[in-house]
């Protein structure tokens, strides 16, 4: 089995977890505000050392006020729960591995020396590698521009690397080299290539120079294959539908294509994107999947039985979509596990013996309220995983032979005070007579029959996500609109995850439609349950959700104030200037010259007429999957034409999601300030 870091969560084959539980906490004493959440840190990884007396894990934090949240990397020991942190100049480490005799941890990591000008200290990606212990981040690799993505040989003697090299090709090359400054459209490309360092001797060697984009790489455990998934070009574009999977064979030094194009001709959508890569112990088998925009992701095995790979689909459990996690080969077995996604939790499933053409019963091993986001397995079985629960906020646990799961860390000892929100779900009647649920936050001391609140409705992104059951305090709205006094509701509306394929697939063709309604249930479900004051019903939402704001303000109901952040207006104009345009011709069921009535239907701007709803828009200056240029366009129909109540806030520089501490804060002021004017009355 290689010691690449295993993504996803591992667990012993049990019926039942048990969380380890606590002596009583006094009670919350601290209201929250919106500088509590400049506080938080969040841990985003884990690696579990192989002699599992360690786990290396990375933390997220801010800094400064125009800085970037970035990380760092920790270590903490297992019985004692002692915590080390390792690095502390914001390297952004990610992508962790322990060296075979659990002393050194590899990461991928920045490091912007003053006065360095050369890698490794010029600021671009290296791999690194540090004690356990302490002490100083050595370099592992010195690319002038950088290295993408890594692994590292069974015996951690042999690194495998990705390298860029740019390349100027087609018609008018000698005008593009000579004008290389200029944005081209195409023909100037930074393929991949993969090279080999000797950790020994280090000797560095060129291994695959295929004119493709390396996306993924995974070497197997017996170093014979190299997995890669590949694009034609660095475009966000091309992994819809031009995504693939190629092996290099070592000893025979060619490239099989494991999905060609013609694999994709039973695809619900020709637009899926290739991921997650994981090699089995025995190195026989390679599993993947493939997402799309609207469908389920699928996840698929390739299988060497003979010379060419066999690839075939792998059967879910009925509702279950499968989540963001790598899934994991058990290492003494060809068992499959993976994360589930099922009505707001995160679970663990095993799927049992995998390869070979054979599938046995899927078992789910972590039943209860739970959303876990990452994991990490050692050869002997030891896991780690971060989870978060609706009373706690993420952490790194351990799962024991007795079957319960142990708190490793408190990354929030602070969050101990505050008063977070009341969080249940709750469900409703939506379209079509349909059981449509959502999460409701209802703040920390409301009692029922206390009467009916404000009520902000706060719309996920996506919309192929969900809102989960739990502790998220974020800039959209939860834990903060609870803590200053307004109920939230979070509807998993049509086309969410982990409610079903069905429930999922019915928004194709009906956005701006069926999924407006489920929403406009949702509200009225809360007015007639006492829960939200008909008078006092905000909306706020980003991406897909701002997008259902446009949508929502457009519509004769009880909605007094909207924040609608980096929503789409108009579908022709998205399909034209996205990165991912697959996303609006699946969802419009074909191109804008095929079905024009369907683009118009799905547009909020041919209905602004109608809105008389107090308007906040966000959007980043520099975003790419939702241009401002549906943002500008909403703000000068309401303010310039419709003379509704709307302030438009671009923030310089940012993509789709905001990344500055100083920008963050903004927008959650800005927020609060425009809900509390326009919902409860109150002065500037």
């Amino acid at each position: 089995m290689s010691i690449r870091m295993r993504h996803g969560l591992f667990v012993l084959p049990i019926a039942l977890v048990v969380l380890a539980t606590s002596t009583a906490q006094a009670r919350p004493t601290h209201d929250i505000e919106p500088d509590d959440y400049f506080t938080i840190g969040t841990v985003i990884e884990c690696a579990v050392s192989p002699d599992g007396h360690n786990i290396a894990y990375t933390e997220m934090r801010w800094g400064e006020m125009k800085e970037r949240r970035t990380t760092d990397l920790w270590v903490v020991n297992v019985k004692t729960k002692e915590r080390t942190r390792l690095t502390f100049e914001r390297t952004g480490a990610h992508d962790l591995n322990w060296s075979p005799d659990s002393k050194q941890i590899y990461f991928l990591g920045r490091y912007d020396k003053p006065g360095h000008d050369k890698a490794p200290y010029n600021g671009k990606t290296q791999l690194y590698r540090i004690h356990y212990r302490g002490g100083d981040a050595s370099p592992v690799t010195r690319v002038k521009n950088g290295v993408g993505l890594y692994d590292l040989s069974e015996d951690g003697k042999t690194l495998y690397f990705t390298k860029s090299k740019e390349k100027v090709e087609g018609d008018f090359k000698d005008l593009k080299e000579q004008y290389a400054e200029l944005e081209y459209g195409h023909g100037v490309v930074d393929y991949d290539q993969v090279w080999t360092l000797d950790l020994e001797g280090w000797k560095e060697k060129k291994l695959i120079d295929e004119d493709r984009v390396i996306r993924d790489l995974a070497v197997s455990p017996d170093g014979k294959r190299i997995a890669m998934i590949t694009t034609p070009d660095g475009t966000l574009l091309t992994n819809e539908g031009w995504s693939r999977i190629d092996v290099y064979h070592v000893d025979k030094g060619n490239i099989e294509i494991v999905t060609p194009e013609k694999w994709r001709s039973r695809h619900p959508s020709p637009y899926g994107w290739v991921e997650q890569l994981a090699w089995s112990s025995d190195s026989g088998s390679l599993s993947f999947t493939i997402s799309y925009d609207g469908y389920p992701s699928e996840l698929y095995v390739a299988e060497w039985i003979r010379a060419l790979a066999t690839v075939r689909k792998i059967s879910r459990p009925d509702g279950i979509m499968l989540g963001m996690a790598r899934p994991v080969w058990r290492n003494d077995s060809l068992d499959l596990y993976f994360l589930g996604e099922e009505k707001a939790r995160v679970r663990l499933y095993r799927l049992r013996d995998v390869a070979k053409k054979r599938q046995g019963r899927v078992d789910c091993l972590t039943p209860g309220d739970v959303v876990l986001t990452n994991f990490s397995i050692n050869d002997s079985g030891q896991v780690a995983f971060v989870m978060s629960t609706p009373t706690h906020m993420r952490d790194i646990f351990t799962l024991g032979m007795n079957n319960a799961t142990t708190r490793i860390t408190k990354v929030n000892p602070q969050a101990e005070e505050w008063k977070f929100p009341q969080i249940k779900v709750v469900s409703w009647k939506g379209a079509n007579g349909d059981t449509v649920e959502g999460i409701l936050e209802l703040p920390y001391d409301y009692k029922e029959g206390d009467g009916p609140l404000p009520m902000v409705v706060e719309i996920h992104g996506g919309p192929t996500a969900a809102t989960y059951l739990r502790i998220r305090f974020w800039i959209y709205g939860r834990v903060l609109m609870p803590a200053k006094g307004y109920a939230l509701l979070s509807p998993n509306y049509r086309g969410s995850t982990g409610y079903g394929d069905q429930f999922l697939t019915d928004l194709i063709g009906r956005e701006n439609d069926i999924e407006v309604t489920d929403i406009l249930t949702g509200i009225e479900a809360m007015i007639d349950r006492g829960i939200a004051d008909p008078q006092r019903i905000g909306v706020m939402g980003w991406s897909n959700g701002g997008f259902l704001t446009n949508a929502l303000i457009t519509r004769d109901v009880p909605i007094k104030a909207a924040s609608s952040g980096a929503g789409v207006l108009d579908m022709m104009l998205q399909w034209g200037i996205e990165d991912t345009p697959g996303h609006v011709v699946n969802y419009m069921e074909g191109l804008p010259w095929e079905k024009p009535d369907a683009y118009r239907k799905g547009s909020p701007v041919y209905d602004l007429d109608k809105c008389k709803v107090p308007t906040l828009i966000h959007v980043g200056g520099s975003d790419p999957r939702v241009p401002p240029a549906h943002s500008r366009a909403l703000y000068r129909a309401l303010r310039h034409y419709l003379n509704v109540p709307v302030e438009l806030v671009v923030y310089p520089g940012e993509g789709h999601g905001l990344t500055t501490r100083e920008n963050r804060k903004a927008k959650m002021e800005w927020d609060l300030a425009w809900f509390d004017k326009y919902l409860l009355g109150k002065e500037e």
